[in-house]
């Protein structure tokens, strides 16, 4: 299954979230992802597509760009997200303790948790002035 990469660039405005996951759900609706890893991606690009859109360049405005890919056996999707705002690798922090009870626990970071966890693989550098966020996801079904 091979899906050539496609590329979407829009302003990083939450406004514009709706956009991002119908680009990426074109994507994986034709590389025939079944319904439950198409939430679980959509859940990791959500929480992604958000923090850039409320973090990387307050308070000023600037774009995001996605670009999602399909390739491989098995079919594995690719989503990389760009953005040239403040530099942020939210893989640096330490996951938060589940564990603990709501009340005690750091605010923040449970969305990256949760994209680390759906996800079968995400990695972050910066390069070229720009953040560059990765994440990639088996479409099928694991047993």
């Amino acid at each position: 299954m091979e899906i050539p990469v496609k590329e979407l660039v829009t302003a990083a405005s939450v406004d514009n979230l709706e956009t991002v996951t119908e680009f990426v759900d074109e994507q994986l609706e034709a590389a025939d992802c079944p319904m439950n890893i198409q939430l679980q991606v959509e859940l990791a690009v959500e929480e992604i597509f958000v923090n850039i859109a409320s973090y990387a360049y307050a308070p000023g405005t600037g774009n995001a760009t996605v670009r999602v890919g399909v390739s491989g056996e098995p079919a594995t999707a690719e989503i990389t997200f760009m953005d040239s705002g403040v530099q942020y690798d939210p893989l640096a922090k330490d996951d938060p303790d589940v564990n603990l009870p709501a009340s005690e626990r750091d605010i923040g970071g449970l969305g990256i948790f949760l994209t680390k966890k759906n996800m079968d693989e995400v990695a972050y550098e910066y390069r070229d002035g720009m953040n560059v966020f990765t994440m990639k996801k088996i479409l099928t079904e694991q047993r």
